[in-house]
């Protein structure tokens, strides 16, 4: 499979701490209900479900804040639910409505009937993939993703999403066997999954740990952190003589920095309640940093955004510059995108990264030795 030389490569460059001439950005749910051709896809989809699965339908939506927006990287449009979905569990899509699953995962039974699925049942996945790839044409390099272990087993233990975490927890707590079990076929089934977007195209992968910081201290190291770890060792290190960066994203891991920093995956991706220069402290340089706007920042006015912006890239600190690695950083919002943000203040928001990164960089040179 042959796809168009790469003509932006900051955000891969960032992955692999190489310097850049400006900070990277692109956005998580960049693809979404905030712009209105993408509604207007999904109305002609008939369902969330039927814009995902169907091939054409998620290319667009994939290109759609392209056209708008100067982003430095696409990210795959899917759900974190197409592995749980493919292993049975019937998941569906209400309007207006988050995720369900028909068949949740709640006794011993259902646990040790779980299996990695058949990749080929995820296939429209893969094939969205390549098409996405080829629909580039070499503009921006594609990010492929999935949902953690422990962020799959939320949904398929709760059946949706969940305000306290009981039914999931409760199950950790009392039966940690049932758990583990669930983790350790997550974790492969994840693992596959990943590298069979890679095969497909896919030029970075990355794993969503949306509610790992729901969590206590012990219990994240135990059925979250130990879990992705285990996608990690599994994933494929190059494609095609290409190296493939692994991202990982803990929502609420700010506490467990220090622990996170010891994975092996290129970058770091943090939420908006982290300082960037106290990862660095945590982390090291060894991994480049993604984040960290908080995303209601999206609702003040062009001026304030641009200050904001200023801040999250003033605070992360000076990026490497010149031959070899160094500390840098791929400009991103804290979590995905409210689908009530206006999208001229994206606008805005990628505007500023890129001008305001050039002037940090055209700064940092001009000081004197």
């Amino acid at each position: 499979m042959t796809f168009a030389k790469l003509e932006n490569d900051t955000f891969l460059r960032a992955c692999n701490r190489l310097a850049t001439p400006y900070t990277p950005v692109w956005l998580m749910r960049q693809a979404g209900r905030y712009l209105p051709e993408y509604r207007e896809t999904r109305a002609r989809a008939g369902s969330f479900m039927g814009l995902a699965t169907n091939v054409d339908y998620a290319t667009e939506v994939t290109l759609q804040p392209l056209e708008r927006y100067p982003l430095d990287a696409a990210i795959l449009f899917s759900d974190i639910l197409t592995v749980p979905d493919a292993m049975g569990l019937g998941l569906s899509f209400a309007l207006g409505e988050g995720p369900k699953f028909a068949s949740p995962v709640r006794d011993e039974a259902a646990v040790a009937a779980l299996a990695v699925p058949d990749m080929e049942k995820l296939r429209y996945v893969f094939n969205a993939v390549t098409s996405i790839r080829k629909a580039l044409n070499g503009r921006v390099p594609l990010i492929g993703f999935s949902g953690s272990p422990w962020t799959l087993a939320c949904y398929m233990v709760e059946g949706a999403g969940s305000d306290d975490y009981r039914l999931v927890k409760t199950m950790m707590y009392s039966r940690p066997d049932l758990m583990h079990r669930m983790l350790e076929v997550n974790a492969d089934a994840v693992a596959a999954y990943l590298n069979a977007q890679i095969e497909a195209g896919a030029q970075a992968v990355m794993i969503f740990d949306s509610w790992g910081g729901v969590l206590a201290d012990g219990a994240f190291q135990q059925f979250s952190l130990a879990y992705t770890a285990r996608v990690l060792s599994q994933l494929k290190r190059e494609h095609d003589g290409v190296f493939i960066p692994r991202i990982v994203f803990t929502k609420g891991g700010g506490l467990w920095l220090k622990k996170m920093g010891q994975l092996d995956c290129e970058v770091l991706g943090l939420d908006w309640t982290v300082n960037l220069g106290h990862a660095r402290h945590f982390v090291g340089d060894h991994k480049a940093l993604q984040g960290n706007l908080d995303p209601n920042v999206l609702f003040a006015q062009p001026n304030q955004i641009e200050d904001e912006v200023a801040r999250v890239l003033e605070s992360f600190g000076a990026p490497h510059q010149g031959e070899g690695t160094g500390p840098t950083h791929i400009f991103n919002l804290g979590h995905g995108i409210s689908q009530h943000s206006p999208p001229e203040n994206v606008s805005v928001l990628v505007n500023a990264v890129h001008s305001h990164s050039r002037r940090q960089r055209a700064m940092q040179s001009a000081a004197p030795e």
